[in-house]
């Protein structure tokens, strides 16, 4: 299955449960366990974070964990190395959380290369806006690596623009700020998603401060699958080396919600 009907299948039973952890915190040993287990207990897609020192689209909660992950000595290659390792028994769909500077510094051809060998499907890059897509979007397609579109408040001419080429799904951000910030969402997003599917019916992903299943089949209301993002980097932060049956549990408890 190529990664385009792999993305398709995310919401195929329903609305999407996507959870966010950071790559190597508390370790990578650990981020591989949450990674299979997350997965066993229903998770649909996992958005992995590839720690970065200016993560400008993320809030404390996320930039701390990014901090810890690179003091620990996480790498994009080690990181590469734990998917080829989580590709031998698991086949969630992946995709990662990342900016233009780790993929230009890394080498984008080579970064993507790697991506297609260890079955990364998508790659979200925040700080890359439609109009600079070109820069990725040749070397997505050489090999076969979903761009993930990101959209926030803007004019309703931009996201139909935006959503005329978008792959796979929809990345709704809530606010033009930080992931992560605290606000009422609901008339902007579904506005958004509104115009969005004007143009055409791809799947509406929302990331924002979800915390609770009430919360979270609210925003499903309206959606095609939420993104918890802060929730469980605060789990694996709060518990650290021990957290993964407190990460499984949590899951456990989200998914219903959404299904």
């Amino acid at each position: 299955m190529n990664n385009m009907n792999k993305l398709k299948q995310v919401f195929a039973k329903g609305k999407a449960f996507i959870p966010f952890i950071t790559a190597g915190d508390p370790s990578l040993e650990i981020t591989e366990q949450l990674v299979l287990q997350m997965a066993d207990a229903g998770a649909d897609l996992i958005e992995l974070g590839i720690p970065f020192s200016d993560p400008v689209a993320e809030g404390p909660v996320v930039q701390e964990a990014d901090n810890r992950a690179l003091l620990g000595g996480t790498t994009t290659d080690k990181i590469f190395s734990m998917m080829a390792r989580i590709r031998k028994s698991c086949n969630i769909p992946v995709a990662f959380m990342t900016y233009m500077n780790p993929i230009f510094t890394y080498g984008t051809d080579r970064f993507m290369k790697n991506c297609q060998q260890v079955g990364v499907d998508a790659v979200i890059v925040p700080d890359v806006p439609y109009e600079e897509k070109d820069e990725l979007m040749p070397f997505c397609s050489k090999y076969n690596v979903s761009l993930i579109s990101m959209i926030a408040q803007a004019s309703s001419n931009r996201i139909h623009m935006i959503a005329s080429e978008a792959q796979g799904f929809m990345y709704c951000a809530s606010s033009m700020g930080v992931t992560g910030a605290p606000q009422d969402i609901n008339s902007d997003v579904k506005g958004m998603i509104k115009l969005v599917k004007e143009v055409r019916n791809i799947p509406c992903v929302i990331c924002f401060d979800i915390y609770t299943p009430e919360q979270a089949a609210k925003i499903a209301e309206f959606s095609d699958g939420v993104i918890v993002e802060n929730a469980i980097v605060k789990i694996v932060e709060q518990y650290g080396v021990d957290c993964i049956p407190y990460v499984v549990e949590y899951v456990k408890r989200m998914i219903p919600a959404l299904k």
